[in-house]
């Protein structure tokens, strides 16, 4: 079966706060000249949301906001895949383990395997879903990516050890907030940063979150704020 690249597919992105009270900092990487998305770019760990995130355990959920967001205008079941896709895709791409000590009760999925033999159960309680934008119509690929905040304090493994990420993404380093807009980044990111800049110093997980929605006829800067279900547009 050959990949529909028209097909909006939910990913997960997450963004880790290193320093905030005195010098934040973020983790990024470099995207490979050939990769089909993004080439070049400096951006957040992150990527698609898989079938089997669904069924992944979690040693403790999202905060129940974050939940209630993530819900908004969208399918009401997606808060525990996204929270599992995010924990995955920053440790597949940085090989930083956001979870709890503890040992799993099944035997993990062979894409956990390795997550798992590091003595963690993932959880998701210290991410906080702070944005969400959809690709724009006419990119090779196309997401309805979810970013996640944490800060770097609940990571469980060294912050500073990128041994155990696999290579699709190169250069992983800390960059000071002030510094980021000097990489090459999407246009997305840099909105994303502003963001982040403005939460640098609130812990709290937001009570309303930016929504860009680039739609096949426009494109809408929305906020998610507990206004209510899905409204009916199609993701």
């Amino acid at each position: 079966m050959t990949e529909d690249k028209s097909a909006i597919r939910h990913a997960a992105t997450v963004i880790v706060l290193r320093d905030r009270a005195t010098n934040p900092r973020v983790l990024m990487g470099q995207r490979g000249a050939g990769a089909a998305f993004m080439p070049n770019k400096f951006v957040f760990p992150g990527g698609a949301m898989d079938l089997a995130d669904a069924s992944v355990p979690l040693a403790a959920p999202l905060p129940e906001i974050c939940a209630e967001r993530l819900a908004e205008e969208s399918a009401p079941d997606l808060a525990h895949p996204l929270a599992v896709a995010a924990i995955r895709e920053l440790w597949e791409e940085t090989g930083l383990v956001l979870g709890r000590s503890g040992t799993w009760g099944t035997e993990p999925a062979a894409d956990w395997k390795e997550f798992a033999a590091t003595g963690h159960v993932p959880a998701a309680d210290a991410l906080q879903f702070v944005f969400r934008a959809i690709t724009p119509p006419g990119r090779p690929r196309r997401f309805d990516a979810r970013f996640f905040l944490v800060d770097a304090g609940a990571i469980a493994t060294d912050l500073d050890d990128f041994s155990a990420a696999c290579d699709e993404l190169s250069h992983l380093q800390w960059i000071p907030l002030p510094e980021v807009r000097s990489f090459d980044l999407p246009f997305i990111t840099e909105v994303v940063l502003a963001e982040v800049a403005a939460r640098a110093t609130d812990p709290t997980p937001p009570s309303s979150v930016p929504f860009f929605h680039n739609g096949v006829e426009e494109s809408l800067f929305l906020r998610l704020r507990g206004i209510g279900p899905m409204t009916g547009r199609t993701h």
